[in-house]
């Protein structure tokens, strides 16, 4: 069987299962570079048969997707094409499909407030495109450990504030870790990390792309107490597909420090200036996720591991949660803890991986 690597700046437009009539088969989207793309060239489509019998061709009439400059599309089935065969055992066939007319949205009353903005009672016009523009970032989690571990919670989100042209390729994102407590008599929220982030992402091939931008990361301390880094970054990002719904990512990253770090004024010496993200997973399955951090020069750093698995494995109901562990070990899981070392395991859900 053949296999094709798809790739696109967002990760979450290069699966895409198509509510098919036959469990067994999958549409695997090549993303177009834009929307204009989409519309002149038409979109290959590849159905793929991942069941031990043929199965008749039962394409979908829309897939939705997304285009490599980040523009949210649905594309509409070219009908001729899926008049073939049927799909043989591990086999593919290729359709063909072309950007969908856009459909007018209803016109609904407007309803006028005195001295605001006109407002229009419907979800679905052209504004609500500005909310298809936000995805995932980092995993979105919450975990707990036993001893000193306690639980830790994140969500993270990023959006591309400019739809289309140059501007399509800006980023800002947000991701915010909370070390909670909870085997303390108050349960105290014991510190927070925020972190904002902007960058420009840029696609190399159709399997890399390339980034560059600025993160802040804080405790949100006062004078005497705040740990900030400011990082200047680039990483580059690889997707290797291995086959059977697996890919693998390699993502390297290399910064420079600018401005202060309040009281951690050697924080250096414990972060470096690079770390090494790599992640294995299947689609649907499980996946592991490892990052390493730290400064070679004083043998100090940082390493943690993400384990996920879909609950509907377990008989859940397509609940939309894995089960997630994690485990850190090293210096400055915590800001605060910049230039203490600790390990810690963990054990929860998580919303996004």
């Amino acid at each position: 069987m053949r296999s094709f690597s798809v790739s696109c700046p967002l990760a979450a437009a290069l699966f895409v299962a198509a509510s098919p009539v036959s469990a067994q088969l999958h549409s695997l989207v090549e993303p177009p570079a834009s929307a204009a793309a989409a519309l002149d060239r038409g979109v290959d489509v590849f159905l793929v048969n991942e069941g031990r019998s043929a199965q008749p061709v039962a394409a979908p009439e829309t897939i939705d997707t997304v285009a490599a400059d980040g523009t949210a599309l649905t594309l509409s089935l070219v009908r001729s094409t899926a008049d073939t065969a049927p799909v043989p055992p591990g086999g593919f066939v290729k359709l063909r499909y072309r950007l969908a007319p856009r459909r007018p949205a209803p016109v609904r009353e407007a309803v006028t407030l005195a001295g605001a903005e006109t407002i229009v009672d419907d979800a679905r016009g052209p504004s609500s495109g500005f909310f298809d523009r936000f995805r995932p970032y980092e995993p979105t989690y919450a975990v707990a450990g036993a001893g000193n571990a306690g639980a830790k919670l994140q969500f993270s989100f990023a959006a591309r504030p400019i739809a289309g042209g140059i501007g399509a390729h800006l980023n800002v994102a947000y991701t915010q870790t909370i070390f909670w407590s909870i085997l303390q008599r108050s349960g105290p929220i014991r510190t927070n990390t925020y972190s904002p982030e902007v960058f420009f992402d840029l696609p190399i091939s159709r399997s890399s792309t390339a980034a560059f931008g600025y993160r802040h990361d804080s405790n949100g301390g006062g004078p005497r107490d705040s740990v900030d880094l400011n990082r200047i970054f680039v990483r580059a990002n690889a997707r290797f597909d291995l086959g059977d719904g697996w890919q693998l990512d390699i993502a390297p990253q290399s910064w420079v420090f600018v401005g202060n770090h309040g009281i951690a004024t050697d924080l250096e010496r414990f972060w470096g200036y690079g770390s090494v993200n790599a992640s294995i997973g299947q689609r649907d399955g499980l996946k592991l996720a490892l990052m390493a951090r730290g400064n070679p020069g004083t043998g100090m750093g940082a390493g943690e591991l993400l384990v996920s698995y879909p609950l509907r494995r377990f008989g859940a109901g397509d609940v939309g949660l894995y089960l997630f562990g994690q485990a850190f070990t090293g210096y400055g899981e915590a800001l605060p803890d910049y230039n203490r070392q600790s390990t810690n395991v963990r054990l929860g859900i998580s919303f996004t991986r």
